[in-house]
């Protein structure tokens, strides 16, 4: 069993729209609709359970219904922090699913990743046990506690920005998150799932994702997703554009 994980439970303070970014239309649809289709489609992800604000339940409910979104199987409130939304919907899916399930946890916000994305995050959680979605940085990164001075600036080459999906066995995720609220429960420092998992010095498994897989947290932001839809519509249209694996 193929299982998305899609989080949507922020409330856009970066974007200051009035509501949260999941929801802005772009190109006539949320851009949680927009996310949520990327995984409907694809022929290996056979669920799809939802966390969001619980003010949103009901209207995210209309969307399913909307968009025939028949794989999304369960809709469930955030909680206090990311990573307790994140465990509230990996406890939800361990009551109907095996262990070995291979689950998916993806931004809400991030609308515009690739069907080969997914499918080798997939195929690495097969053969590794897990999957973490990242791309090779192009700038110099710099390493600063104070953020006025620079501490040190490690080489490029070795560099790289993870990004979602990040993919695990049900049962291995679970296990992580159960270790990490005993030690710290309010995950002070805890940004995502390979954090986790690096912390508990578990080994995890990279695998490169495509450069078009932003996440909608800024104006700037949706300016990017409206110029990549546009350019996915030149593609399907004229059959420019593309060619790097931006899908």
């Amino acid at each position: 069993m193929n299982i998305a994980m899609i989080f949507a439970g922020g409330r856009g303070v970066r974007m200051g729209s009035g509501i949260p970014k999941q929801f802005l239309e772009i190109h006539g649809k949320p851009v949680l609709v927009h996310t949520l289709e990327l995984f409907q489609e694809h022929d290996m992800i056979d669920k799809i359970y939802i966390s969001v604000l619980e003010d949103y339940i009901g209207k995210t409910q209309k969307l399913v219904d909307r968009y025939g979104l028949d794989k999304v199987v369960s809709i469930i409130p955030g909680g206090a922090t990311a990573q307790d939304s994140i465990y509230n919907v990996l406890k939800d899916a361990e009551k109907e699913n095996d262990g070995d399930s291979i689950v998916l946890l993806h931004d809400g916000v991030r609308p515009f990743v690739s069907y080969d994305t997914i499918k080798q995050n997939i195929e690495s959680v097969q053969k590794y046990g897990s999957a973490i979605t990242c791309t090779a940085c192009y700038e110099t990164i710099l390493l600063s506690k104070s953020g006025e001075k620079v501490d040190s600036v490690p080489y490029r080459k070795d560099t790289f920005a993870a990004q979602a999906p990040q993919s695990f066995r049900l049962k291995d995720i679970i296990a992580a998150h159960d270790e990490v609220r005993a030690i710290n429960p309010s995950y002070e420092n805890m940004v995502d799932a390979c954090t986790i998992m690096t912390t508990l010095g578990k080994e995890v498994h990279m695998i490169s994702g495509n450069r078009g897989n932003i996440k909608v947290t800024t104006p700037e932001d949706v300016y990017m997703f409206r110029a990549l839809l546009n350019y996915k519509e030149n593609e399907q249209t004229f059959g420019i554009g593309l060619t790097n694996g931006i899908r």
